[in-house]
């Protein structure tokens, strides 16, 4: 199997399930998606979903950002554009750039991501409560639902935000959505 972020992301979930010494039973119970799933993920014969890559990271109670930097390449101070991996949700066709990822000595990180029209990401629980994020809507129109307040959100806004509780990303069907989010 050749190496790709793909196959390298289903080893490392493999490898976080391990080192806590769970069963697949076990992430199943913690995570709420099934053992075949699960199963299929680690083996890379599926591509995992963003609301399912939010669930174990609750889980292992690890940002999504922390996980992808564990897949991704080594840090560089330069990030060329073709070199910034780019995730994709074979279920919604979300995707996500790493424009800056995160890196040792270094505590933010840039994501540019793309939710097309008519879709909703919902994430029932943090991976790391209390993180700070700056969402910058480049372009179309999004509503992010934080902690149950929705946010309803044009080309040129910003929210800014502590996340600590559920959260939902939605577009209308008309329109998608194009956005920078920064973590710090």
């Amino acid at each position: 199997m050749p190496d790709t972020l793909s196959t390298r992301l289903a080893s490392r979930l493999r490898d976080l399930r391990q080192s806590r010494d769970w069963s697949l039973d076990q992430l199943a119970a913690e995570s709420g998606l099934s053992r075949a799933t699960l199963s299929r993920m680690e083996k890379a014969e599926v591509s995992p979903t963003a609301e399912s890559l939010g669930r174990l990271c609750a889980a292992y109670g690890l940002p999504l950002s922390r996980l992808m930097m564990m897949v991704e390449e080594t840090f560089t101070p330069k990030i060329p554009y073709e070199a910034q991996d780019e995730w994709r949700d074979p279920e919604t066709g979300y995707t996500r750039r790493s424009v800056s990822p995160p890196a040792g000595g270094l505590s933010g990180e840039v994501l540019e991501c793309h939710l097309p029209r008519g879709s909703r990401i919902a994430y029932d629980a943090p991976p790391k409560p209390g993180q700070e994020h700056h969402l910058i809507l480049l372009d179309g129109a999004l509503t992010l639902t934080v902690d149950g307040v929705a946010h309803m959100l044009s080309g040129g806004d910003c929210l800014r935000y502590h996340l600590s509780g559920a959260n939902v990303f939605e577009t209308a069907p008309d329109r998608g959505a194009r956005y920078l989010l920064v973590l710090i």
